[in-house]
């Protein structure tokens, strides 16, 4: 049985690839929603639906997990997708707990990357409110980037210019971590390490992620300790460049992403 990831678009892709290497004895599955990609603009009714529709298709490729590799859908469908299915189902949230204690001893700020949809969902709210007691935490709505990810615009000067336009009225010297809140986000990490401070660390959640899939399966006995794993991809709109596309992401990502 296969383990499989679920996103928007390519941005799961960066969570595949650490799954990848944390794995490299299972067989996983890639589903991208590509009919309604970005999700990060939409309406929550609309993201909600479109979901349900293709964690059903996932499910009948006999599944025994499934990862949300999508923090605007981990934060709207994850609730509901527990009750209806009885598989692991493992959901993505901002790194913001690791971030502030990586910045506990220095009092440095966290700025928080997301898409517009996760930052007005009381899930993220709820969570920085949690930890954040001290008020340390910002966030920035970045709802183009995942647009850009789609067409593969993950370096040069107009993206430069991008970062460089959003990031004009914060003063970085003040912030210790930058969070990447949303899955396609990792895909410029290359390039933010030569915008941002040399002192501002850069984290994602798909580590954690991976390592709670790891506890679920270990749980279950059903994690594979031997033979070497395939890759499978599907899409919602069955497109066969989509696949090609998908391919080609993950080559990208192990370029741009590590």
């Amino acid at each position: 049985m296969r383990i499989a990831f679920f996103d928007s678009g390519i941005g799961g892709i960066s969570v595949l690839h650490e799954a990848m290497k944390q794995l490299p004895h299972e067989d996983f599955l890639y589903f991208a929603d590509t009919l309604h990609v970005p999700y990060g603009t939409k309406s929550k009714e609309e993201v909600l639906t479109f979901v349900k529709e293709c964690v059903e298709t996932i499910h009948k490729e006999e599944v025994k997990a499934l990862v949300i590799a999508c923090n605007t859908a981990t934060s709207i469908a994850i609730t509901e997708l527990r009750k209806l299915y009885d598989m692991p189902i493992i959901g993505m949230e901002p790194a913001v707990k690791p971030a502030l204690e990586m910045n506990r001893s220095s009092g440095k700020r966290v700025l928080v990357f997301a898409t517009p949809l996760t930052l007005k969902e009381s899930k993220y709210r709820d969570l920085v409110s949690r930890i954040d007691d001290t008020g340390m935490v910002d966030s920035l709505p970045l709802p183009e980037l995942v647009e850009y990810c789609e067409q593969f615009q993950v370096e040069g000067q107009s993206i430069i210019a991008y970062f460089q336009a959003k990031l004009s009225e914060y003063d970085l010297s003040s912030y210790g971590t930058v969070v990447l809140g949303c899955t396609h986000y990792p895909f410029y990490r290359r390039i933010l390490r030569t915008i941002l401070p040399g002192h501002i660390q850069i984290v994602d959640g798909s580590a954690g992620t991976v390592n709670r899939l790891i506890q679920l399966l270990e749980h279950r006995g059903q994690l594979r300790g031997e033979g070497r794993g395939d890759l499978k991809f599907m899409c919602s709109s069955h497109d066969a460049a989509y696949i090609q596309k998908l391919q080609r992401a993950l080559h990208l990502f192990q370029e741009v992403g590590v």
